[in-house]
């Protein structure tokens, strides 16, 4: 007897948990504190022109002026939250890309590889000083996404 009330007590527990796991979009892959960085939602990406800059010029090898840091690092730090920042930084990124006509190419433009300037955007944040979560635990301050846009 008790077999069958554990066997309907788990039955309406998979039953009640599937049904809640579907209401909330458990299975979404934009699920958690990230899923509020989505424009779908009405989130508006930031455009981050001073951190575009910085990259282009870190990336050739060019000394970065201090207005141009400054502006960077602001605009990164304007983002409230924090969640969203990453997510900026590849937006950023994607266009910057898109803008240069990159495709699977090695540079980006004259004397700067992909990678590097991949490298560079990820870390912005770390040369801000402007917190970003880290979930993980791995090399706070470097935002994977960024690094890797179309992940």
């Amino acid at each position: 007897m008790w077999m069958k009330t554990v066997f309907w007590g788990l039955l309406l527990f998979m039953l009640v948990a599937t049904t809640m796991a579907v209401e909330y979009g458990a299975r979404s892959h934009n699920s958690g504190p990230w899923s509020w960085c989505d424009p779908a939602t009405g989130y508006k990406v930031s455009a981050l022109t001073g951190c575009r800059a910085m990259v282009k010029l870190q990336c050739v090898g060019s000394q970065v002026p201090e207005a141009v840091l400054r502006d960077c690092c602001q605009q990164l730090a304007d983002i409230n939250n924090e969640w969203c920042r990453c997510g900026d930084l590849s937006s950023m990124l994607r266009s910057v890309y898109q803008e240069l006509g990159v495709r699977e190419g090695k540079e980006v433009l004259p004397g700067c590889r992909k990678e590097v300037m991949k490298l560079t955007a990820a870390s912005v944040p770390e040369v801000c000083k402007v917190p970003i979560p880290n979930p993980s635990g791995d090399r706070a301050g470097v935002c994977y996404r960024a690094a890797y846009p179309d992940t």
